[in-house]
């Protein structure tokens, strides 16, 4: 007889080690087959589809929709027989703390070091943000400390129009030219680690590098595009989303108004759908996704997080593009392709078949699997 299958809880996004069970869709000795959704997490980022990769009955179900997992718990077993028990989970460990909860904001979410640092300063509770996960960094910013350790001063108000791009390559030249022709922001300057501060791009000052993040922050700026493409190396572009949610900075979506969104789709944060691209009906857009200029993702698709389609790529419908997959410029997929994690599809190719994650189709080629 097979051993029992955990079914565990994944990282969802980067430095964000909990998620919501937003939605449950098994129970106790439900037989379920292999890439059945089993359960819908959140974060603070993203929304994330649980599907199970072996089938089998349900056992051992220790969660309810509600409640908050971390990432790398157990949430079930997958077992032979309905009447099999499963096996004994797991301690959880949780870290000891003397601030009684009922002492915090309700929905705070903050961690061990950070919460340390604000009862040793004295911090009004009631000062941090609730829509995201607290870290030390954060508390930082806002107590500014002085060398000596003692608060410098507080943060400013929040400017909710205010907004910052980090990144002043091409993509942010494009990016820059978007926020302009879009309105409703206030476009502060341009963060990037490799340009000296205080010269300019399209008119607008650079600031400097990641090291301004929380300065900006306590300036009441809380909203940031992440301008750094990653098409040839996808690390600089996470690197710059771990940075901006270290710092405790919101991606908003960016949607030209050339481009055509249909009303069922849904986009996450941190989103970029550029001029005369066209988003169909149903398509689930992830956390980070770029969506280029003269794109077209079709009906009933799925672009995982921090996924990049190039101008000019043609998704026919029900195609699934995992997470950090690339997708180059003029590629054609065709109608229910999967596309696996961290896949590369080279220009101009043509993808009529599934490609595994981490899988490479060359540009100009023909994959048929």
């Amino acid at each position: 007889m097979s051993a029992p299958v955990p079914v565990m809880v994944p990282l969802i996004n980067p430095n964000e080690n909990e998620a919501l069970l937003a939605a449950l869709k098994v129970q106790a000795g439900q037989f379920v087959a292999p890439g059945e959704l089993i359960a819908v997490l959140e974060t603070t980022k993203s929304t994330y589809d649980l599907a199970v990769e072996s089938g089998g009955y349900i056992a051992g179900l220790g969660y309810q929709q509600g409640n908050t997992i971390s990432a790398g718990e157990i949430l079930c077993y997958l077992v032979e027989s309905p009447d099999i028990v499963a096996p004994r989970r797991p301690s959880r460990a949780m870290p000891a703390t003397s601030e009684p909860s009922s002492s915090l904001p309700a929905g705070l979410r903050i961690t061990q070091p950070a919460l340390a640092l604000a009862r040793e300063q004295g911090l009004d509770f009631a000062r941090l943000p609730t829509g995201q996960l607290v870290t030390e960094a954060v508390v930082r910013q806002f107590l500014e400390l002085s060398s000596d350790g003692a608060p410098a001063r507080a943060a400013l108000p929040v400017d909710p129009a205010a907004l910052i791009i980090y990144g002043g390559g091409g993509h942010g030249k494009s990016l820059i030219d978007m926020v302009r022709t879009l309105g409703g922001y206030h476009l502060v300057g341009v963060v990037d680690d490799g340009k000296p501060a205080g010269s300019q791009v399209l008119g607008f000052e650079f600031l400097g590098g990641a090291e301004v993040l929380a300065e900006l922050y306590l300036r009441g700026v809380r909203l940031a595009v992440n301008a750094v493409g990653g098409i040839g190396n996808l690390a600089p572009r996470l690197k710059v989303f771990d940075s901006l949610e270290q710092a405790g900075f919101t991606c908003p979506t960016l949607v030209h108004p050339t481009a055509m969104v249909e009303g069922s789709a849904t986009l996450s944060d941190g989103v970029q759908v550029f001029p005369h691209a066209y988003v169909g009906s149903d398509v689930r857009v992830g956390f980070g996704c770029i969506v280029n200029t003269g794109a077209i993702v079709s009906h009933d698709g799925v672009l995982g997080d921090y996924s990049n389609v190039s101008p000019g790529a043609m998704l026919a419908g029900g195609v699934e593009v995992g997470p950090r997959a690339l997708i180059g410029m003029g590629v054609t997929i065709n109608l229910g392709v999967k596309v696996g994690a961290a896949a590369r599809i080279g220009n101009s190719a043509t993808v009529i078949a599934d490609v595994p994650a981490g899988g490479v189709v060359h540009a100009g080629s023909i994959w048929r699997g």
